[in-house]
């Protein structure tokens, strides 16, 4: 039984140094993540390649994702999602400077262990 209802957009501090990363339900291969990103971009030269699946919901704020396998970036506004499949390199290179992005990421298969 569910105790009380939590919001996606409550509880995000005023200043982020660093993206904030938040596990929100998780079990057994299936993790569900907010990230809040304020102008926060993957550092240069430097790729994600997760040994899970992730599909990721843009909420608010904006983003582009670049994938190793694309040249053209990836751009995300609110309500636009990807499914990210295991072992694709890709890389954050732009989050909304002007507000808070808000990613919803469910974390799927194999290794979801970060």
């Amino acid at each position: 039984m569910a105790s009380h209802a939590h919001n996606l957009f409550n509880d995000i501090p005023p200043v982020l140094q660093e993206e904030l990363f938040q596990t929100l339900a998780e079990t057994g291969t299936v993790r569900i993540e907010r990230i809040v990103s304020a102008g926060h971009v993957t550092p240069p030269g430097e790729w994600y390649d997760q040994g899970w699946d992730e599909w990721v919901l843009m909420v608010s704020g904006g983003a582009t994702l670049r994938f190793d396998d694309n040249i053209t970036p990836l751009v995300l506004k609110p309500g636009d999602h990807v499914m990210i499949p295991a072992g694709c390199r890709h890389r954050v290179e732009h989050t909304d400077t002007t507000q808070k992005t808000i990613w919803l990421a469910v974390h799927f298969g194999r290794d979801t262990a970060e």
